[in-house]
């Protein structure tokens, strides 16, 4: 679809500068790098269908950075398309953006998606302040030849998973490629860990002081240091780009990394198979792209037009196709074969957010979990996260 949609590009390029051009101008601002070329087939397709709109696509390195800034200067894109992380769900509590819970363009939403994003923050009770476009996953990848080689099926449970590990260590297999260096890199195991092991109301309880990391991320904090002891001796000097270059090569039987980095493994090895599957009970799964609009927009009409397109079925499925992410549709399916055994998981709504997505920037969350990788001291990374939770929270106050 995308390459039928981009053909006229170049010339709507060149318009888009002319002089006198009568058309009305949308600011859409945009998080992904990656994503630029994909937006602009997109947005040269919804011209062809609107003439009179013109989209302007606005990129801009620290994106998070420069929205914030944009915001602080009551300048607000037209239609944003955002990371549905911590940041996203502080803004959807400051009123920033637009109110969809009557949007009938929802529907075709899976329920269990629009409530991992919904649950990082909304201005009111019932609000839905933004729309899931695609998500991304954190299974743990793997090498289905090596898998097959040593006669091992994808662990279904912790247990199962430990004993893989031991298996491919006694054969001189590494069993994870690990990539230290880079903090945050050791955060897909510490959410999928997070989300199924701590208790589902763990952070309206921490909020409100009911509860304590030191009390409810005890066997968290345990799994975490027991999965990371197999991984290659050189982990902390190795970082998510290598990581990616390693795995592909055959470095190790799996990769502790989400959905995310399935198109950086294959550009640097074409052809090598990666296989995906997670050993808990819920797949922890993040809104990659949400779609959102101002809550008092400049230009209702044509913003609200660019919002319909961007969120229609065909348009979700060709973007996703091309980014390797998982639809946020109720019928999603994916040809990828990757992502195919984690289907199921979206069907059945076995999925939950990240958990690092409620922790406030500010506590430092990487930081913490790779100091705890290097020392081990589970008494100390969990005290630090009480510590700096409630700092973050007094000044907030």
């Amino acid at each position: 679809m995308l390459r039928r949609l981009a053909a006229p590009l170049t010339l709507c390029l060149v318009m888009a500068g002319c002089a006198g051009d009568s058309r009305v101008t949308l600011d859409f601002f945009q998080f992904k790098p990656e994503a630029t070329e994909t937006f602009d087939k997109l947005i040269a397709a919804f011209e062809r269908e609107h003439p009179n709109i013109r989209v302007v696509q606005n990129h801009v390195p620290n994106a998070e950075t420069a929205i914030r800034a944009r915001l602080v200067r009551g300048d607000v894109p037209d239609v944003l398309a955002l990371s549905g992380n911590s940041v996203f769900g502080e803004l959807a509590e400051a009123g920033v953006f637009r109110d969809f819970s009557g949007y009938a363009g929802r529907q075709a939403i899976n329920p269990a998606v629009q409530k991992v994003l919904d649950d990082l923050g909304t201005y009111r009770r019932g609000e839905v302040n933004g729309l899931p476009m695609c998500t991304a996953a954190n299974p743990i990848l793997y090498n289905k030849a090596i898998f097959d080689q040593h006669g091992v099926q994808p662990p279904k449970t912790w247990d199962e998973l430990i004993a893989a590990a031991k298996r491919f260590q006694a054969a001189g297999v590494t069993p994870f490629y690990l990539t230290l260096k880079d903090a945050w890199t050791a955060l897909p195991t510490f959410n999928s860990l997070a989300a199924n092991l701590a208790p589902p109301d763990f952070f309206a309880g921490r909020t409100a002081d009911r509860t304590t990391f030191a009390q409810a991320y005890p066997d968290v904090a345990r799994r975490l240091a027991e999965l990371f002891q197999y991984g290659q001796p050189d982990r902390f000097s190795r970082g998510y780009d290598e990581g990616n270059r390693e795995f592909a090569q055959g470095k190790s039987a799996m990769y502790l990394q989400g959905t995310f980095a399935i198109p950086a493994i294959r550009e640097a090895e074409p052809d090598f198979e990666i296989g995906a599957f997670t050993p808990m009970e819920r797949l922890v799964t993040g809104v990659d792209v949400v779609i959102t609009m101002p809550r008092e927009p400049r230009r209702p009409r044509e913003s609200q037009l660019f919002v319909d397109y961007l969120m229609s079925p065909e348009v979700i499925r060709a973007y996703t196709r091309e980014q390797v992410s998982i639809p946020s549709l109720k019928d999603a399916e994916s040809d990828d074969p990757t992502l195919q055994p984690l289907m199921p998981y979206y069907a059945a709504g076995k999925v939950t957010g990240y958990p690092d997505h409620h922790i406030p920037l500010a506590v430092g969350l990487e930081r913490l979990v790779q100091q705890f990788l290097i020392d081990g001291d589970q008494r100390e990374l969990l005290a630090e996260l009480d510590s700096e939770w409630d700092k973050v929270m007094e000044r907030r106050s």
